[in-house]
């Protein structure tokens, strides 16, 4: 870690902090982010997008901006189509539905958006939730509790986590994707035990894809029921776009799909599909689905017509896939360090040497007109730094060109190349 950073080998206790503060736990993180500040760069967790133009350009705290930090991946958040079914949604239904999905708050927006869900991945049923992290809250702490087992990558999203934590099961986690570290976990648990396997297509730090054939037919082999977050993948990866599971002929193998709409859909909200016979007990038995607010109608009309509209978007496909490699090939050839040899996913990970280089690095190309993701440990696997890119697939050749202009010119002005 840089020296620009305080970041001491014990814990900062700081000054004035009445004891029994519950904040002191975050001492260390409040100095860290207090160092970073202090040498001079912009707050790159502050970002205000005062305008968005398009999918792909914003003004950013005062800029014109080329936004390759969003989710936005198959740009479907300015679709003419996708607008005019929210604007006749909120004439129609109203702002809200102030109510649970159990109670009120079930509306006809939400049927068709399941139905929507079903046919786009041919399963027999799906859950709408009000965000993608409910969803994997609710359906992990649900179906794995106190006395059952969830082996999970170690690399897996704070959702999948917090599900574990939410419903008391026992975490066993192992090395990120590999199988056979997954074998020999799931061969330590007793063989009558209730095992649940939880994997995700594309990772999203770095934009790697998880071998999920290999594991799924492991996971199989030892009586394990298997959850795979696409939330990364769909609408992009696969012949239909429903994810690495669909492109590596397994998703009939797949117990459960978890998936937003806050990334390639456009909008916000989670799901999950499913073929188990039982699956419909779960609007009665989850936690998150049944204690909290339904999706506005709105929401729900623009993610229905979105995902109809993503079953037809393999054009959108392609074009994304040849941004993914040409910025990939690009950033390698001017000598940057990449999360993956090859382009994987919609996401390409620019390695930073540590934060304070990684925000000087940030800050310019903020200030050349481009935006992209910090991140930062604990978020990031192996403590690394991180410039997060996140290609959409509205991103023209120019626009993918232009990128590459400005990290050179960054790269070559920071130092880190």
């Amino acid at each position: 870690m840089s020296e620009g950073i305080s970041q001491p080998d014990a814990p900062v206790e700081r000054e004035g902090r009445a004891k029994g503060d519950l904040f002191a736990k975050f001492d260390d993180l409040i100095a860290m982010r207090e160092g970073l500040l202090a040498s001079g760069v912009e707050d790159p967790f502050n970002l205000v997008m005062e305008k968005v133009l398009s999918p792909t350009r914003a003004i950013c705290n005062g800029r014109e901006t080329i936004l390759l930090g969003t989710y936005n991946y198959m740009g479907m958040t300015f679709d003419p189509d996708v607008i005019e079914a929210g604007k006749q949604a909120l004439e129609e239904f109203g702002s809200g539905t102030t109510g649970s999905r159990v109670l009120n708050g079930t509306y006809q927006g939400h049927k068709e958006c399941e139905d929507a869900l079903k046919e786009f991945y041919g399963m027999d049923h799906a859950m709408v939730f009000s965000t993608g992290y409910q969803a994997n809250l609710g359906i992990i702490s649900t179906i794995a509790g106190k006395g059952d087992y969830v082996v999970l990558d170690i690399d897996s999203h704070a959702s999948i986590y917090d599900g574990c934590a939410m419903g008391r099961a026992e975490i066993v986690p192992f090395r990120h994707n590999d199988i056979e570290a997954l074998e020999k976990r799931l061969k330590r648990i007793p063989a009558d035990a209730g095992k649940l396997v939880v994997l995700e297509g594309v990772y999203s730090m770095l934009g790697d894809v998880a071998p999920l054939k290999e594991m799924i037919r492991v996971s199989k082999e030892a009586g394990a029921m298997v959850l795979v977050d696409e939330a990364h993948s769909m609408g992009f990866i696969g012949e239909h776009g429903r994810g690495v599971a669909e492109a590596q002929g397994v998703l009939e193998d797949v117990d459960f799909v978890i998936g937003t709409f806050s990334k390639s859909v456009g909008t916000v909200g989670g799901f999950c599909v499913s073929n188990h016979p039982d699956f419909e007990i779960m609007r009665l038995v989850c936690r998150p689905y049944v204690f909290t607010a339904s999706l506005p109608p709105s929401v729900v009309a623009t993610a229905a017509t979105s995902i109809r509209k993503l079953m037809h978007g393999s054009n959108k496909r392609a074009h994304l896939w040849e941004n993914s490699r040409t910025l990939h090939k690009g950033l390698k050839d001017l000598g940057f360090q990449l999360g993956t040899d090859e382009p994987q996913s919609a996401i390409i990970a620019v390695i930073m040497p540590d934060l304070t280089r990684g925000a000087q690095m940030w800050e310019a190309l903020l200030k050349e007109g481009l935006y992209v993701n910090l991140a930062r440990p604990p978020a990031t696997p192996a403590n690394m730094t991180l410039l997060r890119c996140s290609l959409c697939a509205e991103h023209s050749e120019e626009e993918v060109s232009t990128i590459l202009g400005m990290f050179e010119r960054a790269g070559q002005a920071t130092g880190i190349i």
